[in-house]
């Protein structure tokens, strides 16, 4: 085996440095302990000018400022997460509610908590604003008690009673009501004291709550209050239905009593509906017949409208009222008959 050849000048140099040392051994000995104990400075600092340090190191060499560095990033981390839950969760569809009669939408602004709602006897802690004047909800903070009270049966009572039925504790809400096109309407639920569901009543007590409605309901029709007059009977009618077969007679009356009202309102259609009810249970009803026939009159059937008259007439001749209805779906019936005749002297001319 060949051995490479020695470097001449690295070989002169060592034994140059062997001379030094075997002259000098303890100048030299105190050179090489200062060296070891002294730290080379000048090129760390030449290093951290030019480059930046590696993470990596600064982690070995410096174990407590890391341990500082990872709880501040731990306390962030928490805040974050605090923060993160403290924000309101976002809308979705399901913050949209749809009053089943189709009278208001309503927009959840607030979240409530809880599964509780009002019921009937529920005193409510109510914020509202927005509603127009008359309104029977006073702006600002107030109290009302569902099923009970005066503030029922202004203009929007039963709206407001139908809304707060169905909110939570807490929750905040704009109604969106057809045709109203003034300010938003905003309604606050703070809290509520616990009622009764209407199927938890005893049958008197539905009963006797059903009484006063009517009673009332009567009192503002003679006050010339049909729509205030229409809430009462259909919460008084709400209350009787719930009772078990036979049911009340009184939901008879009610529902006649109903039907004048919407024929006030303008509602032909469920006028009828409410003489079915009553002629379903009494046949032979002579104001259901009336108001039914003047309903049905509204509504263009003019042949359901002459039979549910004559009828009338055929058990009270002298009804004067039912007279003057007969001339008039007569007289219609006339001119629609002159009007489908001169149609078709036109087609076929």
């Amino acid at each position: 085996m060949e051995t490479p050849p020695i470097n001449a000048v690295g070989e002169k140099h060592t034994s140059q440095l062997q001379q030094q040392l075997e002259k000098n051994p303890q100048k030299n000995l105190d050179s090489t302990t200062q060296i070891r104990q002294q730290p080379q400075e000048s090129p760390t600092e030449v290093l951290e000018l030019s480059v930046s340090p590696d993470p990596a190191c600064q982690i070995l060499e410096n174990p407590q400022g890391t341990e500082k560095q990872a709880a501040g990033l731990e306390e962030d981390s928490n805040k974050s997460h605090r923060s993160a839950s403290e924000l309101p969760e976002p809308l979705q569809a399901s913050d949209l509610w749809y009053c089943p009669d189709g009278s208001f939408v309503k927009k959840i602004i607030i979240r409530g908590h809880g599964l509780d709602k009002p019921k009937l006897g529920s005193r409510c802690r109510v914020q509202a604003f927005g509603f127009p004047f008359g309104s029977g909800l006073p702006e600002g903070w107030t109290e009302l008690t569902l099923g009970l009270g005066p503030w029922r049966e202004e203009t929007w009572g039963e709206l407001i009673e139908k809304c707060l039925e169905s909110m939570c504790q807490g929750e905040g809400a704009e109604l969106q009501v057809p045709g109203h096109s003034g300010a938003p309407l905003r309604l606050t639920l703070a809290s509520f004291t616990q009622g009764q569901d209407s199927w938890e009543l005893q049958a008197s007590e539905k009963e006797a709550l059903a009484r006063q409605e009517h009673a009332r309901g009567t009192e503002l029709f003679r006050a010339g209050n049909p729509e205030g007059a229409a809430g009462c009977y259909g919460r008084a009618l709400r209350l009787l239905l719930t009772l078990p077969p036979p049911g009340s007679p009184e939901r008879t009356v009610l529902h006649a009593n109903l039907a004048a009202c919407q024929l006030l309102l303008g509602q032909p259609h469920l006028a009828a509906q409410s003489c079915d009810r009553v002629l379903e249970r009494d046949p032979g009803h002579l104001k259901a017949l009336y108001r039914r026939g003047v309903a049905q009159a509204a509504l263009g059937n003019l042949e359901k409208a002459t039979a549910d008259l004559k009828k009338v007439l055929a058990v009270d001749p002298k009804n004067r009222a039912a007279q003057e209805e007969l001339g008039k779906v007569i007289s219609q019936g006339k001119k629609q008959d002159a009007g489908l005749a001169q149609g078709l002297r036109k087609m076929f001319a």
